[in-house]
């Protein structure tokens, strides 16, 4: 028995080894770190694990008549991985095999039985189990497939005494090898699909840094600007040449092929047009791929992405690489980043003309307060959860779009409560993600009040009682948001701190409109509501704190 678990073992460590160089092999690589497998990365898989097995039953020991060997490691493994495709085709193509090899033999029909079921068996673990104890349940998957194979042995194989010595014999080192390679190979397989992580990371911070650095162009967009924007992207990300165009023309060229890739030249490639009718990124491998009209073009791939404003495509950015097949997903990930970041921009830009539009319209200077200080410091928090909490800075991204994205939109209009507290909490996640444990929010929110409330108007009152009430005085302190029935019809919503306290000559500012430039987000809600309910604000000086609240009628 411990010879034949040192073959196994040693077979183990055969296919652990060749595992390891293909899935550093760049072409196995890129196939096991995307996010969706098309039918030929799924093919290709199989017929890779499938190999696996049929290897590792070359490899097997003769024990009795039997081949002791780690044949179901792979099949369990890819399926588990991915999918019950490859699980199945790998389970059936190497169970096969398993017959043919060893026709005749007293344990070619139940180990091709059991080969087979394994494919089955890991597929029905990839639908069923939990992402993060993959190599657990391929461990228990692994002891249960060999003891169902032993089991068939035994009822299938003759002359029975053969078989229940061939049992006696394997049992115990095939069932450990087998479910320990498959939990290594999980595990291995696993730590290649982490460094996808670790480059989406990565690439998420470097976008940020770009857009920090484009920041101020985008506060004034025309020719010189945009191709500012394109030679920052371009030095950033090691691509040939960066474009960008609108629905039609070619707006900036910054790079190789700028002598034919001319601004003002019309969008002229199905590829480009596509992703604009589309919204939808295109990867271009080759020039035949990109079809430029320029015979000698010297871009040879692309990355095609969709720029937008809300859900309409207004443009595309492009980067371009020099070579055949240059599009690795570290550059498919950091510009996917930069469309969506370039996309924000483009609509954050929209305030100050939006501001210049409406002069008039007294939201408008509630919305001009979206400053770029909020957005640097939002994004240089965002960068510095990026190094040690990845997941916490695709939250705060996701918060960060939906704020901005709510203030440029909900212009003038009558939104849910819900909506309005969701834009509430989005500020609320950032701001605490700043100061840490110094501001403390809760939420007293009556579920049961399903009303329509005008936009950004508490959002104003949650940053006034946090800027002013708390930051301002001890730097600690709690707000708590309250919406509640009030009386039989109308519905009061409360902002309260425990922080400095608001002075008494601000309270008289407020209510006679007399405000100064600092607390102008307090009189235009106060001069919204009277417009609208003919009641603004009550603004009351607590022992500790500010108590701002007001009535929806």
């Amino acid at each position: 028995m411990i010879y034949l678990l040192k073959n196994l073992i040693t077979n183990l460590s055969y296919i652990i080894f060749i595992v390891f160089i293909i899935s550093n092999v760049s072409i196995f690589k890129n196939i096991i770190q995307k996010e969706q497998l098309k039918k030929l990365d799924l093919f290709i898989l199989s017929i890779t694990f499938s190999i696996f097995g049929i290897i590792s039953t070359y490899m097997g020991t003769d024990v009795n008549g039997a081949i002791a060997n780690t044949r179901i490691i792979g099949i369990i493994a890819g399926g588990i991985l991915y999918g019950p495709f490859v699980g199945i085709i790998s389970g059936i193509v190497t169970g096969i095999h398993r017959f043919i090899y060893d026709i005749g033999g007293i344990t070619s029909i139940p180990c091709a039985i059991t080969t087979i079921l394994s494919g089955f068996f890991a597929a029905y673990i990839y639908k069923k189990c939990n992402k993060f104890n993959k190599w657990l349940y391929g461990f228990i998957c692994g002891f249960i497939t060999e003891s169902i194979e032993m089991f068939l042995i035994l009822i299938m194989s003759k002359p029975y005494s053969n078989a229940l010595s061939i049992v006696k014999s394997i049992y115990l080192p095939m069932s450990f090898t087998n479910a320990l390679g498959i939990s290594f190979l999980i595990i291995l397989i696993e730590k290649t699909l982490n460094e996808k992580e670790q480059i989406a990371a990565k690439q998420a911070q470097l976008a940020l840094e770009i857009a920090n650095k484009t920041l101020p162009y985008f506060r004034d967009i025309n020719k010189n600007s945009l191709s500012n924007i394109c030679s920052i992207i371009k030095d950033s990300t090691g691509a040939a040449a960066v474009e960008i165009t609108d629905k039609n023309t070619i707006l900036a060229h910054v790079g190789l092929g700028y002598d034919h890739h001319k601004i003002g030249n019309s969008i002229q490639t199905a590829s480009t047009n596509q992703v604009i009718k589309n919204g939808s990124m295109k990867i271009l491998n080759s020039a035949n791929e990109i079809q430029c009209f320029y015979k000698n073009c010297p871009l040879k791939s692309a990355i095609i992405l969709p720029i937008k404003d809300g859900d309409e495509v207004k443009g595309t950015l492009k980067l371009y690489y020099s070579k055949e097949n240059g599009i690795s997903y570290t550059n498919e990930k950091l510009a996917i980043g930069l469309s969506q970041i370039i996309s924000t921009q483009l609509e954050i830009s929209k305030i100050g003309k939006l501001k210049e539009m409406a002069a008039k319209a007294e939201i408008k200077a509630l919305q001009a307060q979206i400053n770029p200080h909020f957005l640097f410091n939002a994004l240089n928090t965002i960068a510095s959860f990026i190094r040690f909490n990845p997941n916490k800075a695709r939250e705060l991204i996701i918060n960060l779009s939906f704020y901005l994205r709510y203030n440029m939109e909900k212009i003038n209009t009558f939104v849910e409560l819900e909506k309005e507290i969701e834009q509430v909490k989005a500020y609320v996640e950032i701001e605490k993600a700043r100061f840490g444990n110094k501001i403390n929010i809760i939420y007293d929110i009556d579920k049961s009040i399903k009303i329509k409330i005008p936009s950004l108007i508490i959002q104003p009152l949650v940053e006034n009682s946090i800027k002013h009430g708390i930051l301002e005085g001890s730097g600690y302190g709690t707000v708590k948001i309250a919406v509640k029935k009030h009386n039989l019809k109308d519905v009061i919503i409360i902002v309260e701190d425990d922080g400095i306290g608001i002075p008494n000559h601000i309270i008289n500012s407020v209510y006679s409109n007399n405000i100064k430039e600092n607390k102008i987000g307090l009189a235009n809600v106060n001069n919204r509501l009277k417009l609208i309910y003919n009641s603004g604000l009550i603004i009351e000086r607590l022992n500790t704190g500010t108590k701002i609240s007001f009535i929806i009628h």
